[in-house]
């Protein structure tokens, strides 16, 4: 069940034209489905620990404006709070990479509207 915080921040963000009324029924309906589905711990491969890394790079200065590293056991959680933040981008799927043990680059997203270039990679 979506809880009653979460639903406020969509209808806030739908307030402020973040999204649309579609949007924020879909990420509604989203989060209710993932609260229903059983939570499966991510696959562990044998070795040393894994790694989700992300880092978010200023197109034009080429500096380096954040970088998260976060253990991949985390991940999980870390992925359903993004989802709520930036819904155009398939989380359940890059969830299915990781525990099917991907590897490298996995997403390389240039925004050119706030001149960001974001990666994510598993190593």
């Amino acid at each position: 069940m979506v809880s009653s915080e979460e639903r406020m921040k969509i209808l806030r963000m739908i307030e402020e034209g973040k999204l649309t009324a579609e949007e924020g029924a879909k990420l509604i309906a989203a989060l209710a489905d993932s609260a229903r589905q059983p939570r499966r711990p991510p696959a562990r491969s044998p070795g040393p620990p894994r790694w989700l890394r992300v880092r978010v790079t200023d197109i034009a200065s080429g500096k380096t404006k954040a970088t998260v590293n976060l253990p991949l056991g985390l991940a999980d959680a870390g992925m359903n709070i993004a989802a709520q933040l930036a819904p155009d981008i398939a989380f359940d799927q890059l969830i299915e990479a990781i525990n099917a043990g991907a590897q490298g680059k996995i997403i390389d997203v240039v925004d050119e509207q706030d001149g960001e270039h974001v990666e994510i990679f598993i190593d």
